[in-house]
């Protein structure tokens, strides 16, 4: 009896303390990998070189003639506003296009998923000697007719046709992982339900806006939380394609840190950054709660 009342007993004891164990490894990943840097980040970011704290750094991220801190945050936040919608309509549209059976579906989603082996230096690359003056894009239009001389996308004089081309190349080069993501939900959506709309006479915009959407929102939001979070981090499609010509916020941290040495300032970018995800992310959170995960939580 005695030994049955120790053997509970230690059972009782690892079950209390078995969470802690499988999360450990996850814990620790998250403090080495994030905690850690993200609090040098701060003590760079704060502190002088003498380890003194102070506000240098931030006066001149906002004050300094030298930084474009304004004209990067506002062309970050203007890329992300264009290009996260374009991308999640066109990945929604494919994904409800190949979640149906047709001829060559296979072949389709194959080339659908392809740029997803393309760094960003490479698929900036590769639009660059598109639309260069002697790229593919203006030798075909000049072929068939349409433009006398070419288009010129790249130069400072032309920064709003070099905001187009980041905007058509990050389009292609970063759909398909929106598209992944809102493909792997669909396939968890029973058919069952859809096939009940339809015994009850529902179009197919019934069936989306009523069944497919709310029912995708957990994916949804995952893939705008992910393509946000690369959004923001944006860096060598704009480098490649526009230099500093269109500033970005990833894109000087990295010309303060490597060409000005401003360690804290660049360590203050990367804060800023890391600042602008959470709250976007707490806000997709927010809106894009399951109704099912929103009833549970209000129970």
């Amino acid at each position: 009896m005695a030994s049955g009342g120790q053997n509970r007993k230690n059972f009782s004891i690892v079950e209390k303390y078995l969470p802690y164990f499988l999360i450990a490894p996850a814990l620790s990943y998250l403090l080495f990998f994030i905690g850690y840097p993200l609090s040098q980040a701060v003590i760079l970011a704060f502190t002088d070189s003498q380890g003194r704290f102070t506000l240098a750094h931030v006066n001149y991220l906002l004050y300094s003639p030298q930084s474009m801190f304004y004209d990067a945050l506002k062309d970050t936040l203007l890329l992300a506003a264009v290009i996260i919608p374009i991308q999640v309509i066109i990945a929604l549209g494919l994904s409800l296009l190949l979640s149906t059976s047709f001829v060559g579906r296979d072949l389709a989603l194959y080339i659908v998923i392809i740029p997803l082996t393309i760094s960003d230096v490479a698929g900036g690359l590769i639009w660059y000697s598109m639309l260069s003056t002697n790229g593919f894009f203006n030798k075909f239009l000049m072929a068939a007719g349409l433009i006398h001389s070419p288009i010129h996308f790249f130069g400072y004089q032309y920064r709003a046709m070099e905001f187009l081309a980041i905007v058509l190349a990050e389009v292609w080069r970063a759909t398909a992982i929106v598209f992944v993501i809102l493909f792997a939900g669909l396939q968890m959506i029973s058919k069952e339900y859809l096939e009940a709309a339809e015994v009850f006479g529902a179009g197919t915009w019934v069936k989306v806006r009523h069944i497919i959407f709310p029912m995708l929102k957990p994916s949804l939001q995952s893939a705008l939380l992910i393509r946000t979070l690369f959004a923001f981090q944006v860096f060598g499609v704009v480098m490649v394609l526009a230099g500093r010509d269109i500033p970005v916020l990833a894109g000087e941290a990295y010309y303060e840190q490597t060409e000005l040495y401003h360690y804290g300032v660049a360590a203050l970018y990367a804060l800023i950054i890391a600042a602008i995800s959470v709250v976007v992310g707490y806000i997709y959170i927010k809106m894009f709660k399951a109704q099912y995960i929103r009833e549970v939580s209000a129970g």
